[in-house]
């Protein structure tokens, strides 16, 4: 009976020596009592878990800072289209208006420091970002649009204002235009007649042609500028027009440009000058009296219109100069371009006189030159006529220069460009050549 029981108790001893070693052994590697070991898989396991719980923490702030920030932009964008719309209402001044955008400007002003308080607060929206964000960008876009929407109609605003400054400005250059053509028609109308009543063909000298020649010349001018104003208003090219009267030569100012052009005019008037009847006809330049019979011309002519002297005296002389410079002069081409028709021709062609502002002012200055022909060939002795060729150089003696500008560039001399008006001579006394000069190359 007693050797039953000895097994039994050897058999718990030894169970209970195995527990009491385990919980010394694991006391000795912890040293924090009773722990339940973990594996190495569930170990890596519980931090991932903690790691992705970080990550999405971190994500999650971000977004709710970009959420934030897209909120912000909307904020100041819904401010400057207050304020421009402020500024709409301030010009022309509209009361109601001006109060309505003040109110605006303040709300979003308070939109904008309500965030920053939030922000210094650490409140940041919790609604979902992704919402938060596409709210943002829709009210940005939408400021955007109301802004570009009022500056449009400011800039509309100023267009409009421009374009009724321009109308004015046009309307008062056509009246300062009209005025000048009707300054300029009485002029032309009317002549210096008593410098031409003082001339005497018993005392003639030159210095009477050269007064003519200025009252010539004068008329030259004024039509020269009515031809370009015709020509601008045809839309010709006038670069162009200049650069195949010159071909190649370069003014040092625009507006000089009207030299080609007065120089065409000129070598076309003239034309012919140095023959006793202009080339119009053949009389005998030999027989007595021609001196007298220009100076009579002279005198008829120099105190009455074109159109009463043409009317009373249709074969006369001057009215066969008068119609065949013009044929000659103007192409059909530019009076089709000037006019739309090509009546003046026909009616020139017919022997009457066009009531254009352009034929008269042409008539007007084929009269003076025609004066001024009667008067050359009222001298004892024949008259000559020049013109400088390109590219000569400068001479006081025969040449005057028409403009002075080139004189403070000329470092190496000067030299002819063109010649605008041709010169005189008489015996031995020159009338000079008004040239167009440039500086020399060498």
């Amino acid at each position: 009976m007693d050797s039953i029981p000895t097994p039994r108790r050897s058999k718990f001893a030894k169970t209970f020596s195995k527990i009491t070693n385990l919980k010394k052994s694991t006391k000795n590697r912890s040293n924090s009592g009773f722990c339940i070991p973990i594996t190495a898989e569930k170990l890596r396991c519980c931090e991932s878990k903690l790691f992705d719980e970080e990550a999405m923490a971190e994500l999650r702030d971000r977004a709710a800072m970009e959420a934030f920030v897209a909120k912000l932009f909307a904020a100041v964008s819904s401010v400057k289209a207050a304020y421009a719309a402020q500024q709409m209402a301030q010009l022309p001044y509209d009361d109601a208006a001006v109060q309505s955008a003040d109110q605006a400007v303040v709300d979003e002003l308070r939109a904008v420091s309500e965030l920053k308080r939030r922000f210094l607060k650490n409140q940041i929206d919790s609604s979902p970002p992704h919402v938060v964000v596409m709210l943002a960008e829709i009210q940005e876009q939408q400021s955007l649009m109301k802004t570009y929407e009022i500056t449009m109609r400011k800039m509309q605003r100023e267009i409009d204002h421009k374009s009724s400054q321009i109308s004015s400005l046009r309307e008062k250059l056509k009246e300062i235009n009209r005025s000048n053509r009707v300054m300029e028609k009485t002029m032309n109308a009317t002549g210096n007649f008593s410098v031409l009543e003082t001339v005497s063909f018993h005392n003639l000298s030159v210095n009477d042609f050269v007064v003519v020649l200025n009252y010539a010349l004068k008329s030259v001018r004024h039509f020269v500028k009515q031809m370009i104003r015709d020509m601008e208003s045809a839309n010709w090219d006038i670069d162009a027009a200049v650069n195949a009267i010159l071909g190649g030569v370069k003014f040092s100012k625009r507006d000089h440009r009207g030299f080609a052009f007065e120089s065409f005019v000129c070598r076309e008037i003239f034309s012919g000058f140095d023959d006793p009847i202009f080339g119009i006809e053949r009389i005998d330049s030999e027989k007595q009296g021609r001196r007298i019979f220009f100076f009579e011309e002279f005198k008829k002519l120099r105190s009455v219109s074109v159109s009463h002297f043409v009317k009373h005296n249709q074969s006369s002389l001057f009215g066969k100069f008068l119609k065949s410079r013009y044929l000659n002069f103007v192409h059909p081409k530019m009076e089709f371009s000037f006019c739309g028709n090509l009546n003046q021709r026909k009616t020139v062609n017919a022997g009457e006189l066009p009531e254009t502002e352009f034929f008269k002012m042409f008539a007007e200055m084929s009269r003076r030159v025609w004066l001024l022909h009667c008067l050359a060939f009222s001298f004892d002795g024949d008259v000559g006529i020049f013109r400088v060729e390109k590219d000569s150089r400068f001479s006081e003696v025969y040449m005057e220069n028409v403009s002075d500008d080139v004189f403070a560039a000329a470092g190496g001399g000067l030299r002819v460009a063109l010649t605008v008006v041709p010169g005189f001579q008489f015996r031995h006394t020159v009338v000079q050549s008004k040239v167009y000069l440039i500086p020399s190359k060498c």
